[in-house]
This record gives C-alpha cells, structure tokens and sequence, in this order.
C-alpha cells in the first residue's frame, strides 16, 4: 500500500514504512480515515473545594467545571487537593503531562502560601531548611531542594520540584507554622491566566504547549 502511493499521513502521502508516528497523526488509507484524533491542552483556575479527580462522590471534580468536547478524553497534570486552589493542567496528550510530571524533569512548580504565623523573624531559618531538604520519616525520604521567597509578613513563594504529600504544609509544620491557604500559580513556563476567575478554564496558547519539551 505504501509502494501503491494509498497511505497519507497529516495529509502527505507517505512510501517509507519507518515514517514515525503518534496518537496524532492523521492517517489515511484509500481516502479513508484510519486515525484522527485532535490533541487537547487546558487550563484551569482550580477553586478551593473541588478535588483533582474524574469521579468522586462527595465533592466537585475539576472535570465537572469543564465545558469541551474532548473533556472524557482529559487527565490531569499534577494533581491539586481539596483545599488548594490555583492553576491545573488538563491533556489527553501522555508524553506531554508525563514531561511535566516525570521527577527527572524536575520541573518546577510555584505556590504562593498564606501562613497563620508571622515569617520574617525566623525567616533565614526557613530558607536554610527549605533549602537543605526535609527528612520525612513516614515515607523515608528527604525533599529535593526548595526555595522560599518573603512576600509579606505571612505570605511566601515556594518553589518546588516535587509533589509529596501534603509537602508544603508538612514542611511549614516543622516551624509549627499552619498554612492557611495554598495557591499554585505556574508549572514550568505555563503561568496561571490572570483573567481566568476561580472556576473558570480556557485552552492553552501554542507558545504554553510549546513551552514544554518533549518528543512529539
């Protein structure tokens, strides 16, 4: 068939049987259809009290705010719990979200942190620890470097690489500092949309999905 000239990948007939291709690509044979499915990448304006699932039977799930024909298609990238708000990432793309999410990537990630106690007495403190890496002994670890930067008296920007279980707090809990409200606010390049209020979402631009590199 490919000596025959039927095949036509994105719309280019194609003779070379090692032509690569993906679960994107356009592929005809005889005119006919044989593969078109169309890569989808969104964001969302993640409210407090909605949970980073497809299902759940008690809350909101971010699914439930999205409005888009591909939307059973969609998983998210880097979760979010139920009391953090902010920006989440939604694809059916899997070597897309997988280059955001894989730890050897380490890709960073932005929060803004509202904390119950004042920082700026003991705030090279947190800095030196944060820095340093945390030992957790439930799961037998240490945190990857982390950096934190003085907002105001009790708000903080802190960059992470990772995603443990409940991280941020757990780390501040060592100051016996309780966090009073966590936004994420960038993945990577891929800033949250000021104009998009809580709750809403929008597609990404070609520069947000280009911003992240991967094989395509």
């Amino acid at each position: 068939m490919l000596a025959q000239k039927r095949v036509k990948v994105d719309a280019i007939t194609t003779l070379a049987g090692d032509r690569l291709i993906n679960t994107f690509s356009n592929i005809c044979v005889d005119n006919k259809v044989i593969q078109q499915n169309t890569a989808c990448y969104l964001m969302l304006n993640k409210p407090v009290g909605v949970v980073s699932a497809t299902k759940d039977d008690k809350h909101k799930t971010v699914l439930d705010l999205i409005d888009h024909a591909l939307k059973s298609q969609l998983h998210i990238v880097g979760r979010l719990d139920l009391n953090t708000s902010g920006l989440v990432l939604l694809t059916n793309d899997s070597r897309w979200s997988e280059a955001l999410t894989s730890p050897q990537h380490k890709v960073q990630k932005h929060y803004q942190v509202t904390l119950q106690n004042s920082l700026n007495e003991n705030f090279k403190a947190y800095q030196a620890a944060f820095q340093q890496g945390m030992y957790f002994e439930f799961e037998d670890i240490t945190t990857q470097p982390a950096t934190i930067e003085l907002l105001s008296n009790h708000l903080a920007q802190v960059t992470l690489t990772e995603g443990k279980y409940h991280q941020i707090k757990r780390m501040f809990g060592r100051f016996r500092n309780p966090v009073m409200a966590l936004h994420r606010s960038q993945i990577g390049e891929i800033m949250l949309d000021s104009q998009l209020k809580s709750g809403e979402w929008r597609i990404l631009t070609s520069s947000e999905i280009n911003s992240v590199c991967y094989n395509a």
